[in-house]
């Protein structure tokens, strides 16, 4: 397993001076009771109203096996969901794997269960580097000049693991000149602004490009596949670690024991495995390889 290095001081500064403010809080570190109300919150990482919705079942679930209401919250982006977790503002989140490493540098939150997308695989996820069928980009090598849209600046698969790799893959650096970036802030419309022509190509969750063609919300003629990624560690469920013990060991078993298939249908998932803090290590490796500045991170 690889070490953990720190972060970038870049991004670990940027996070202190985030839109929300952190003004050096942290959440409370002894034990505290169980709460009232479980308040989840889902990754802002397409249409919230859409999320909250095909969450219902989630919420349901959680709601009879725990005995406690639930909240679902969609955040206005990552950088929020950051600041809430580390504020003790909730008390489950599901991260991608950058922003739960990101969060983690700020809350005392333990991961506990990643989804698996196919029954008896190791619950690992790709992303998806595309272009528009017109931008004459076949390979990486051919993103050299071009425009490529980013989703949210703390998304692991629609921003860091397709630049990473452009840099490991291709020797094409943003911060060299050698391509342009924007971040439009989800992967629906990374995909959206390839396919409309507002950018040339751009980097998404593989089973989310999946299930926008399939849907028919992107044309896979137009917006398509240049190269796939190497698998890494799925999305991780994460909860506050001062949370009550015989809570913490329910939820595990909640999510571990999960088979309901319309709950877990909204997360393209076969159901859910344990993961470890461990598990992210290799997201930690490439923050500081591509020296994330997350100065306008908002």
């Amino acid at each position: 397993m690889l070490g953990r290095p720190r972060l970038t001081a870049a991004a670990t500064a940027a996070l202190t001076a985030s839109a929300l403010l952190l003004s050096g809080c942290t959440a409370a570190s002894e034990a505290s009771a169980a709460p009232e109300t479980l308040r989840v919150a889902l990754l802002p990482d397409e249409n919230a109203s859409e999320i909250i919705k095909n969450n219902e079942p989630l919420k349901s679930h959680l709601e009879e096996q725990l005995g406690l209401e639930v909240e679902l919250v969609v955040t206005t982006d990552y950088s929020s969901m950051i600041e809430a977790m580390a504020r003790g503002r909730l008390e489950l989140g599901y991260f991608g794997p950058l922003s739960y490493v990101l969060a983690q540098e700020k809350a005392d939150i333990e991961p506990f269960a990643a989804l698996q997308e196919v029954e008896g695989e190791d619950p690992t996820y790709q992303s998806v580097f595309i272009a528009n069928s017109e931008s004459g980009i076949e390979s990486l090598d051919d993103v050299a000049g071009k425009t490529v849209a980013w989703g949210d600046q703390a998304s692991t698969s629609s921003h860091l693991i397709p630049k990473a790799m452009l840099a490991e893959g291709a020797d094409l650096r943003v911060d060299h000149g050698e391509y342009e970036e924007q971040h439009v802030g989800s992967h629906d419309a990374v995909a959206l602004a390839v396919q409309n022509g507002n950018a040339d190509a751009g980097g998404m969750s593989l089973p989310i490009y999946e299930r926008m063609a399939e849907e028919g919300l992107i044309d896979p003629t137009t917006v398509v596949k240049v190269q796939e990624s190497e698998p890494y560690a799925n999305y991780p469920w994460t909860m506050q670690s001062d949370l009550p013990e015989d809570l913490k060991e329910k939820l595990r078993r909640t999510f571990l024991d999960l088979e309901d298939p319309a709950v877990l249908e909204p997360f393209d998932a076969a159901g859910f495995e344990e993961v470890t803090d461990a598990d992210y290590d290799a997201v930690r490796e490439l923050a500081p390889l591509l020296d994330i500045d997350l100065e306008d991170y908002q």
